[in-house]
């Protein structure tokens, strides 16, 4: 069964040029560089943009029949300031045509059918697209909240209820920062997924700290590894790609220690190249990490 990757999709503008991005494209990409079915559902603009889209996510093995087409709004684009190669920050254009994403019932059998649904918070910030997700976390077997905040794009009353709705969690140090503080929570590592975790009765909750690697709460146990020691490019998809692998190993029943340490390399091996969604293999993240 398919792991469907629900939300943006879009060009992300550098100084360098344009590349396309998303994070749901981006995690469902890095699911089939890794082995797993992966489906996307999202909308572009009838343009050439959308067109060149398209072509990019079916040469990456992706079937685009679930990505709708609108003749109103362009497609998405995103203007990025990497800067610093740490911390990329994002310029998001509003409305674009994944803000109109459209429920019909051949997405919801393929959502029924699948082994897993991710989703974000940044898709949810239309009205239109927002309603869609909310009807699909209904029928979602699986669901996985990539906790995405990007300012003005969220607000505190979605996101809460978009928690409620998760089965997993994964969000960034930054972003599990925020969101104690909305709810008067202390941030140390220790306490704080495991009181998500119970606040909102979630699975697991992962987080996510650039080079000091990452954390995960599951089964009522703190789980930590570090990242890999690499020249970091950029970090655009990193964080996308240590999904794509956590959920590689959930799905495939491995032990919590060796999923996130597998997720922590892949994420890490992604930073050290230019752009989102390079061809990175299971056997290149394994043999990094072996190093």
């Amino acid at each position: 069964m398919p792991v469907v990757c629900f939300g943006e999709m879009l060009w992300d503008v550098l100084p360098t040029g344009k590349q396309p991005g998303g994070a749901p494209l981006n995690v469902a990409v890095h699911l089939r560089n890794f082995g797993l079915a992966a489906q996307l559902i999202s909308r572009v603009g009838h343009d050439d943009l959308g067109a060149e889209l398209l072509a990019f996510a079916e040469s990456k093995g992706l079937n685009t029949s679930y990505v709708q087409q609108g003749e109103t709004h362009l497609t998405g684009v995103v203007k990025a300031n990497v800067s610093d190669s740490q911390e990329v920050t994002y310029k998001i254009v509003q409305p674009v045509a994944w803000d109109y994403i459209q429920y019909d019932d051949d997405l919801r059998a393929l959502v029924e059918s699948a082994d897993a649904f991710v989703f974000g918070s940044l898709a949810a910030r239309s009205p239109a697209t927002r309603e869609t997700l909310y009807r699909l976390l209904q029928q979602a077997p699986l669901k996985v909240f990539d906790v995405n905040l990007r300012a003005p794009h969220y607000s505190r009353d979605v996101v809460t209820y978009l928690l409620r709705q998760a089965d997993i969690v994964k969000l960034n140090h930054h972003e599990l920062a925020e969101l104690l503080g909305w709810f008067g929570v202390s941030p140390a590592e220790e306490t704080a997924l495991a009181w998500l975790a119970a606040r909102f009765q979630l699975q697991a909750v992962c987080v996510t700290k650039g080079a000091d690697g990452a954390a995960l709460w599951v089964d009522g146990q703190l789980y930590r590894s570090p990242g890999l020691a690499v020249q970091v490019q950029d970090t655009i998809g990193s964080g996308d790609a240590f999904l794509a692998a956590l959920l590689k190993g959930w799905l495939a029943g491995q032990p919590p220690a060796d999923y996130l340490a597998f997720a922590c390399a892949a994420g890490s091996l992604v930073a050290s190249y230019r752009g989102a969604t390079p061809a990175i293999s299971e056997a290149e993240v394994l043999a990094a990490s072996a190093v």
